[in-house]
């Protein structure tokens, strides 16, 4: 995909026979012209002629809501929670970062009270998680990993190697077979890679 055109209002931006107006544009003298400062967007909705339009970067901003499912990398670990960055919304990569707790409590739907922290995450592991509360200046998102599709999707072993789900709490190094473990997600065939 080529970069995106960055426009100002008043740029011309084609010929009204070759695009259909969109949102952030409008029609003169058989000319489409931006009306917006922002970024210049074709698409093919079906019709014969794509449609223009100017986006704003604002209007393309995704930010975590509660019940999203989340892509996050943790970054440190205490007995009572774990402290992460979230990367992902779904599969929309964050341009600003955001971070987030997943609470020990919410690490598992079951024996909630037996759960460890460091046995479910290490600093450097890329979990699922679902918001379960938006954060505010002060505090962080709330997390959860409470669901069999949800928890560590892909961790490395102290030698450096990408670690293997052995089962629902533990992964295994391929080079030295050493266990460690983790509240390992059951990762849906929809989301592995070929």
């Amino acid at each position: 995909m080529s970069p995106m055109k960055l426009c100002v209002p008043g740029d011309k931006l084609c010929s009204a026979e070759d695009c259909i107006p969109g949102t952030g544009v409008y029609l003169r003298h058989g000319y489409i012209y931006s009306s917006l400062a922002g970024y210049v967007l074709r698409k093919n909705e079906g019709e014969e002629l794509p449609v223009i339009s100017v986006v704003r970067e604002t209007e393309t901003q995704l930010l975590p809501d509660v019940g999203a499912i989340v892509t996050c990398k943790v970054t440190s670990i205490n007995p009572r929670f774990a402290k992460v960055h979230i990367l992902y919304v779904g599969s929309t990569p964050l341009k600003d970062r955001f971070r987030g707790t997943i609470r020990k409590e919410d690490v598992r739907a079951t024996e909630k009270d037996k759960v460890e922290t460091y046995k479910s995450f290490r600093p450097g592991d890329i979990v699922l998680a679902k918001v379960i509360s938006l954060g505010d200046v002060q505090s962080n998102y709330l997390l959860t990993t409470a669901e069999n599709e949800l928890g560590v999707v892909v961790a490395h072993s102290e030698a450096g190697a990408q670690m293997v789900p052995i089962s629902w709490c533990e992964m295994q190094c391929p080079l030295t077979h050493s266990k460690e473990f983790r509240k390992v997600a059951r990762v849906q065939p929809e989301y592995l890679q070929a």
